[in-house]
Formats: structure tokens, C-alpha cells, sequence
């Protein structure tokens, strides 16, 4: 039986079969996983190494670069062009954004991320960093399901801050010393005419959630 994941794509779990718009698609087993696995965990950034150990085996896991392949080739399939769900948020992961079963609310920004920023004071002050909030000074309440807001919150910290365990070996540019901040994170927020972006930056390692703007 199938089941609506976003607008245009369902699934049938049980003969791992998929349709687009009605019409079915033809995918690798690697392809039909990674799209059920993302889908299985629809508006929440997957980071590639979870990703490899979850799809491909964690024989795979430093080699990230078979999930472009594997990705590329999947999103051609569906070929939603601009409507394709699933989106690369730049040095965490990848992203299934769907609408469906998912609750709106809406939120004030600045609060929200406020009430964020003090909820993990103590994760932030451990990792040496100085938190600076900077919003679009007009933008003051965003329609966005808070929840997804929140994962996409705590995976992206968690993914770009200094102390965050590494999969692979990194080489090693600076020293850290207790009571010394190691950097600063910045959330900011921009308005474009089609996006609403609110960015997490710790020393110029970018987070982004862009939202798209339907307007009239």
C-alpha cells in the first residue's frame, strides 16, 4: 500500500516500490533506501556518516562520496526539478523536507531562538564559544512547524561546533585552553524575495535552513 511521503512522491514500504506523481519509478535498491531512509525521518538534517552506517554499512563510512553518486542519480529520477525534496544543507547533511502530518505554528523568532540559545547555555559555554543573535530586524514571526526548527537547531550545533566528535581524522591548526573561547556562533536570519534563510555560523563553519516564501 502506498503512502504519501511529500506532495508528489509515495512509497510502498513492503514492495519498495515508489511513485511520482502517480507513475512509477524505477530505482537501485540503494536508491530506493536512501530515500526511505530520509523519508523516514522526513524535516530533520541526516548527517552523511549517519547516513553510510544506516544505508550502505559502516564499511562505508568514510567514504562519503558514494552518496553524491547514489543521490545525484535518485534525484534525476524522481525529476521534480525545483520541487525535489530533498535538499544538501552545506557541512551537516541531507534534508527530506516534507509537508505531510507536519504541524505548523506561528512562532516568534526571536524568542524562540533566545529560549533556544538558554536551553543549551551549558553545552555552548563547555565548547568555548561566545553566542551572538542577530535577526532581520523586521522579520518577527516565521509559520514553521517548531519541532523541525529545533532538530535542525540542535543537529547543526552538534555537527559545526568546536569539540563535536570527528568520524575521521582532521589535522590539528590550533590549541584550545579552558576559560579561553575557541570562537563564536552566530544565528542570524536574512529576508530574500524567495527565501527566508536563518543561518548557524561558529567561526565560519555554515549551517543554513532556507525556507521558501509562497507568496501571493
Amino acid at each position: 500500500m502506498y503512502s504519501r511521503i511529500t506532495e508528489h512522491i509515495e512509497i510502498d514500504r513492503k514492495l519498495h516500490s515508489v511513485c511520482v506523481d502517480g507513475e512509477q519509478v524505477h530505482l537501485t535498491g540503494l536508491e530506493y533506501r536512501l530515500l526511505e531512509y530520509l523519508a523516514s525521518h522526513a524535516n530533520r538534517v541526516c548527517s552523511r556518516t549517519e547516513i553510510l552506517d544506516h544505508v550502505w554499512g559502516s564499511r562505508f563510512r568514510y567514504d562519503t562520496g558514494t552518496i553524491d553518486v547514489h543521490l545525484n542519480a535518485l534525484r534525476r529520477k524522481l525529476g521534480l526539478g525545483k520541487d525535489n525534496p530533498i535538499h544538501t544543507v552545506r557541512g551537516v547533511g541531507l534534508l527530506l523536507r516534507s509537508h505531510i502530518g507536519v504541524t505548523h505554528e506561528t512562532i516568534d523568532l526571536q524568542s524562540f531562538l533566545h529560549e533556544w540559545l538558554r536551553s543549551h547555555e551549558t553545552d555552548i559555554n563547555a565548547s568555548g564559544l561566545q553566542a551572538h543573535l542577530q535577526l532581520t530586524p523586521f522579520v518577527n514571526t516565521l509559520t514553521i512547524s517548531p519541532e523541525s526548527l529545533r532538530r535542525w537547531l540542535d543537529a547543526s550545533l552538534e555537527a559545526i561546533r568546536p569539540d563535536a566528535p570527528r568520524r575521521h581524522t582532521e589535522p590539528q591548526t590550533a590549541t584550545t585552553t579552558h576559560n579561553n573561547p575557541i570562537g563564536v556562533l552566530r544565528l542570524s536570519s536574512k529576508l530574500t524575495m524567495h527565501l527566508f534563510i536563518i543561518s548557524m555560523d561558529i567561526n565560519s563553519a555554515i549551517c543554513e535552513l532556507r525556507i521558501p516564501i509562497y507568496g501571493e
